[in-house]
């Protein structure tokens, strides 16, 4: 399994590098953490492609200062060098030296740049192309002063400036390595041709000398560009490729944390090393220093000692924690007979359930419109000439009664299939912003008028100091507020009594608009609560058991909550909190 691999690599590296247990925080509802976003930034940053040529050209990256130290520091040996040829003392016959002041004046000068440029190197400046440039622009003009001044070591400070441009070749260009290269080679060639009279005598072997120096620069300088480039490429490929697999670890870590399969990695200790929240969840939010499965979720432990030791799964449902759902766990071994380390994996069965219940509810609507067009026709026709019938001079009392059934039940199937039609159609929210406690007495004076009522009391309450304002479907609201009013006036009664119902409109905490519809009858069992807005659930003889499942769908799609509420003393309260309008601050 790839997850369950990754998860593997992602455990792996961090036993290697002795990171600590993941720490899990809020459930998977709550919005990204900064460090989520954090790798979400770092991924969609990798995303782009690093160029080579910008690692290459770059002074800065960490193999460009190794070069550069090294260049640093072997400038300073070379100048201690020129200090020691240029202050050998008298007896010494080698090397002679055809000016000894020039010679002492420049091992001197070229120390103390040394020594500044080793300073600055230290102090983590970055010199850029034209510091680095610069540098060697001295190193070249010192070795050809010394070579004039100390005509005897010329062959050993020629030697020793082809490290210098070697080194520059591979921190700059070519054109620039080629330019310092020709700047070095006219240089010896030069002191050649201009030659003082102190210095020996000059001949041809002097000049072919200089010249194959000036060939070897040449060539040192393009091999070394060619090398250097071909180093940094490779450092920039495999950097990118560390940034790639960091990024992936961390991508696969994220992913597996916000799975809503729950995760876990135990060893053979019984010790659980990786957890994720959908698993911190379904075993009741245990704290981080609870680590011991047995004690943390005791049926799991002994399912995962019962796999181990026989090799046979228990697939049964069981619920690790109150109040959590029932969870199938699943377990694989990172490593073929190894018990090191295991992974379990917690099937959340009411997931399944509801992905069920998805796929029927969607065959429902898809069969909908042709139990509209198959149902609806007949259905209209018989009650078309049920009320002719109803019309007839000759029609009995008996057979009055009859068609009166016949009227209510057609209404009935109409209702029916009306509920199963809407579940199809779900249209799309049209939200105006509404004064919530005008709309309310409107509603009731419309339903009063459309319905007979009897000895039933509806009406409406509305206490708040100012308006209270909501944004909501008119239309949608409206059929949401009837449903639950005549529910409320048909079973919100205790036996023998009218019914009486309130619609309350009030505001809620932080301003929140909210309308409540309340009865004074028996009110709702737990169990049945729990239950009452699935689709098709109903204690009634002849509900359908979609009203308020129609309603808190509907709810839901104009962002508001539809819930349940018991009332003390007796009653049923079903709450509907809905969203304010946008309050837009005057600009300061």
């Amino acid at each position: 399994m790839r997850c369950g691999g990754n998860l593997a690599k992602v455990a792996s590296k961090r036993r290697h590098f002795g990171a600590a247990p993941c720490k899990i925080g809020p459930s998977l509802s709550s919005p990204p953490r900064r460090e989520e976003r954090e790798v979400a930034t770092t991924v969609l940053a990798s995303v782009q492609p690093v160029s080579s040529r910008a690692i290459i050209d770059s002074p800065n990256s960490t193999t460009t200062r190794h070069e550069l130290l090294f260049l640093n520091y072997f400038r300073l040996a070379q100048a201690l060098v020129y200090v020691g040829l240029a202050f050998t003392p008298t007896g010494v016959g080698w090397p002679h030296l055809d000016n000894s002041n020039l010679a002492r004046l420049v091992a001197a000068g070229y120390l103390l740049f040394a020594l500044a440029v080793v300073s600055i190197t230290h102090l983590a400046k970055a010199l850029g192309w034209l510091g680095i440039l610069g540098t060697l622009l001295v190193d070249i003009v010192a070795a050809v002063l010394a070579i004039a001044a100390m005509n005897d070591a010329r062959i050993g400070i020629a030697m020793m400036l082809a490290v210098n441009l070697a080194a520059g070749a591979l921190l700059l260009p070519l054109r620039l390595a080629l330019f310092l290269a020709a700047l070095a080679t006219l240089g010896v060639l030069g002191r050649t041709l201009f030659a003082t009279p102190h210095a020996v005598s000059v001949d041809d072997r002097d000049f072919l000398e200089s010249g194959l120096f000036g060939m070897a620069y040449f060539a040192i300088v393009v091999l070394c560009n060619v090398l250097g480039r071909q180093l940094r490429a490779s450092e920039a490929l495999a950097e990118q490729r560390s940034i790639d697999l960091v990024n992936l670890a961390q991508v696969n870590e994220l992913i597996i944390r916000r799975m809503k399969t729950g995760v876990m990695l135990v060893d053979d200790a019984n010790r659980i090393h990786q957890i994720n929240e959908s698993a911190w969840m379904l075993l009741g939010n245990p704290s981080s220093d609870q680590r011991d499965l047995g004690r943390v979720a005791p049926e799991l432990s002994r399912r995962l000692y019962h796999w181990i030791t026989s090799g046979k799964l228990d697939e049964t449902a069981t619920q690790l924690a109150d109040g959590m759902p029932e969870v199938v766990p699943r377990f694989s071994r990172l490593a073929p007979n190894d018990d090191s380390l295991v992974l379990i994996f917690l099937d959340d069965t009411s997931l399944v359930s509801r992905r069920a219940e998805e796929l029927t509810l969607g065959s429902l609507g898809r069969l909908s419109a042709s139990i509209a067009h198959e149902i609806r026709n007949p259905l209209a026709a018989i009650r078309y000439s049920a009320q002719l019938l109803a019309e007839s001079n000759e029609i009995g009392t008996t057979d009055l009664r009859m068609v009166e059934i016949i009227n209510n039940h057609c209404s009935r199937l109409n209702d029916i299939i009306e509920n199963i039609l809407q579940l199809s159609r779900r249209e799309r929210s049209r939200p105006e912003t509404l004064n919530l406690g005008d709309w309310a007495h409107d509603f009731i004076e419309e339903y009063k008028l459309g319905n007979d009522l009897g000895n039933d009391s509806l009406r409406v309450i509305d206490n708040s100091a100012g308006p209270v304002v909501a944004v909501a479907d008119p239309q949608q609201l409206h059929q949401v507020v009837w449903n639950l009013v005549q529910n409320a006036l048909r079973y919100g009664r205790m036996p023998g009594e009218p019914a009486r119902v309130l619609a309350v409109v009030r505001h809620g905490e932080h301003g929140v608009p909210i309308l409540e519809v309340i009865d004074r009858g028996p009110g709702i069992a737990p169990k049945v609560a729990a239950q009452i807005f699935e689709p098709f659930y109903t204690t009634h003889e002849y509900g359908t058991g979609l009203g308020l499942y129609l309603a808190r769908q509907m709810a839901e799609a104009n962002q508001a909550v539809l819930e349940y509420v018991r009332v003390a003393g007796g009653g049923s309260c079903f709450r509907l909190v809905l969203t304010p309008p946008v309050r837009i601050e005057p600009a300061v």
